[in-house]
């Protein structure tokens, strides 16, 4: 089988807190005004992204690696991780503040849910004007005093909270406490993991009056209890690859594209374009494909260059 850039079908979340920017901004089919994610490229267990175009349109990603695990996640990627997809990547639309949260390490994850951790960052593609991020504490605490703010209702006040317009970037080590604030469409790259511990949800309840689950005595021992250093600085550069996040679990870096450029595969792994701005062409072996924001390219590692051209902001996304 000859190998090709890959898209999927997105999987669509709904969520209490979401809205409808994922079809007006990003131009997917959702089907409620509650749409809060979309899951690009996942392998999540019962959420295994399928290829939506070409010869291997129907596969899912599972099968796919099975079946080619060294041309598609690299050979490096394979002895690391063996036929695991390592990353999850999504779309998520904020209509209202999302739960103050915090996702568990490795070695929490591994021996409470048999998962990966949470390593995560997010890339604003979009925030209205009173819009805010929040990451982390403004000083260092004690577990003590943690849990009294927790049960006045008063958790906000210990937490850093950021304005942000498009193009910023926060990197959330395990054990952050962040919440996306209302108002905010961000691109999310993560480990492969769906494991949040939820530490307060603004006291809201469904339509059937039914307040979502805290997980209060879970996260006390995954909460790193100071300070973070969250919000990433880059410059971007036209033409040309400008690192932005490199981390154990994953290197993102951006591509202003403006015109014409010839990318080559610099290591042993898969490459993951997610579409922030713009539109753009891949060349690749004869065959043109047109992408435009909101769109989601897995590059198989066996690719080692391609032609890009258009005009388009791109994250790039590998192991």
């Amino acid at each position: 089988m000859q190998l090709y850039p890959l898209t999927f079908h997105p999987i669509l979340k709904e969520r209490i807190w979401g809205g409808t920017k994922l079809q007006s901004h990003l131009h997917k089919a959702i089907s409620s005004e509650t749409t809060g994610e979309s899951w690009e490229i996942s392998t999540v267990p019962n959420d295994i992204s399928v290829v939506n175009l070409g010869a291997l349109e129907g596969k899912n990603l599972n099968e796919l690696i099975d079946l080619y695990p060294e041309a598609i996640l690299g050979a490096s990627v394979v002895t690391r991780f063996g036929k695991q997809f390592p990353l999850l990547l999504k779309f998520i639309d904020a209509k209202e503040d999302l739960s103050i949260q915090l996702h568990p390490n490795d070695e929490l994850a591994q021996k409470r849910h048999n998962s990966f951790g949470k390593t995560e960052m997010w890339y604003v593609m979009q925030a209205d004007i009173t819009s805010r991020l929040i990451v982390g504490f403004k000083k260092a605490i004690t577990p003590e005093v943690y849990l009294q703010h927790l049960e006045q209702k008063q958790l906000l006040d210990l937490l850093q909270e950021y304005p942000v317009k498009a193009g910023d970037v926060f990197f959330l080590e395990t054990g952050t406490v962040h919440a996306i604030g209302a108002g905010v469409l961000i691109a999310e790259i993560q480990q492969t993991s769906d494991v949040t511990y939820r530490i307060y949800d603004w006291d809201r309840v469904d339509a059937e009056g039914n307040s979502r689950e805290l997980h209060t005595d879970l996260a006390l021992d995954a909460i790193t209890f100071k300070p973070t250093n969250s919000k990433i600085t880059y410059e971007s550069r036209i033409n040309d690859i400008t690192p932005v996040v490199s981390c154990p679990y994953f290197v993102t870096q951006q591509l202003v594209l403006e015109g014409n450029f010839h990318w080559k595969q610099s290591k042993d792994s898969f490459t993951v374009f997610m579409c922030v701005s713009g539109s753009f062409e891949l060349l690749y072996n004869g065959e043109k494909y047109v992408y435009s924001k909101g769109d989601t390219v897995l590059l198989p590692a066996c690719i080692a260059e391609i032609q890009f051209h258009g005009t388009a902001t791109l994250l790039e996304i590998s192991i």
